[in-house]
């Protein structure tokens, strides 16, 4: 069989529908039997020989073709070669009830194991992108992200979008009195809550009541809720803030007055390579459990190396937690989730 290419669709002709749609799950059917396929999805079946040519093209000449692009085609095969249909993300041609989010960057819809394009159920939403493509951090949460390295090995990496939420609250002092150093905030005669409930700042020495040090963002969060009194105020926290950190120290303290806010713990994550480590259910220091998340700050117009998306990942995933970004626009902080895949 033969099949032509006109305006980005190959089109096959009569019984192209009943051999590759309705048996495989290939292309989108249209009138007398004929089948429009995605370029990807006809490179396919020229590599499987069940086409002998497009526009007498044979399965090299069309691989190498601007036509098609050569990372949809190896994603393509490995999830056809993992037992999935998928068909490319064109709208017109998805069954009922099958949705794309508007604007989301998605190049192909992937149905369980055993379901087709007629069954109107989702495996994954899948985004392409080669291993030296920048990936918008805007982009991320609505689909799985398969990165095609230059060795042709695909790494799935799998995106969302999650709602933080906790439990640890602790009633907040008021007023008192607290240093500013250069680097940090001492409370030389520190409320017992607000390390051994609320989990603020870290001990000079291991001794209960003991002179509190508290991170400069701990502070800034402290001061701006009344509970810490600095000389110079909340101004000079931040201050002194943004002379260590720049414009960073800003976004670190709207993602950390978040989490705060939604019962849950940060702390500083600097020894796994991220903004904070988080704990989601925290009643007294004595009783700590494992953090759960591992949390990286950046500003909201960020654009990630897929190869630093990976090397997250694996850190977050040799340390048993969850790798998250808080992409931090002014007040608005937007969570994206990110974690290895096998399809």
């Amino acid at each position: 069989m033969n099949a032509t290419l006109t305006d980005g669709v190959v089109r096959a002709g009569a019984n192209a529908r009943e051999r590759f749609y309705d048996s495989r799950g290939y292309g989108h059917p249209v009138d007398g039997g004929a089948l429009a396929l995605a370029p990807v999805e006809a490179a396919h079946l020229l590599y499987r020989g069940d086409l002998d040519g497009v526009d007498g093209q044979s399965f090299r000449t069309f691989l190498t073709s601007a036509a098609v692009s050569e990372t949809a085609f190896l994603v393509y095969k490995d999830l056809r070669d993992r037992g999935f249909y998928l068909s490319p993300a064109r709208p017109e041609w998805l069954a009922d009830g099958i949705a794309l989010d508007e604007g989301a960057d998605v190049d192909f819809v992937v149905y369980p194991r055993g379901s087709g394009p007629w069954d109107g159920e989702v495996a994954y939403r899948v985004a392409v992108v080669g291993e030296r493509v920048s990936v918008a951090a805007t982009d991320l949460g609505d689909a799985v992200l398969a990165v095609v390295d230059e060795e042709s090995e695909i790494t799935y990496l799998e995106t969302a979008r999650p709602e933080i939420e906790g439990s640890s609250e602790v009633s907040l002092p008021e007023g008192v009195p607290a240093e500013l150093l250069d680097e940090r905030v001492f409370v030389w005669d520190p409320p017992a809550r607000l390390y051994e409930s609320g989990f603020y700042g870290q001990r000079l020495d291991d001794q209960a009541g003991d002179v509190l040090q508290l991170s400069l963002v701990e502070a800034a969060y402290l001061v701006r809720q009344g509970a810490l009194a600095v000389t110079g105020g909340a101004e000079a926290v931040l201050e002194r803030g943004r002379s260590v950190e720049g414009d960073r120290f800003d976004r670190r303290l709207r993602a950390y007055t978040t989490l705060r806010e939604r019962g849950v713990v940060p702390k500083t994550g600097f020894k796994f390579g991220a903004d904070f480590r988080t704990y989601a259910h925290v009643e007294s220091v004595d009783n700590l459990g494992h953090s759960e998340l591992l949390v990286r700050v950046l500003d909201a117009d960020h654009a990630f190396a897929p190869r630093d998306l990976a090397l997250d990942v694996r850190l977050a995933h040799g340390v048993r937690k969850e790798m998250v970004f808080a992409l931090v626009d002014g007040e608005d902080v937007q969570w994206v989730s990110v974690g290895r895949l096998t399809p």
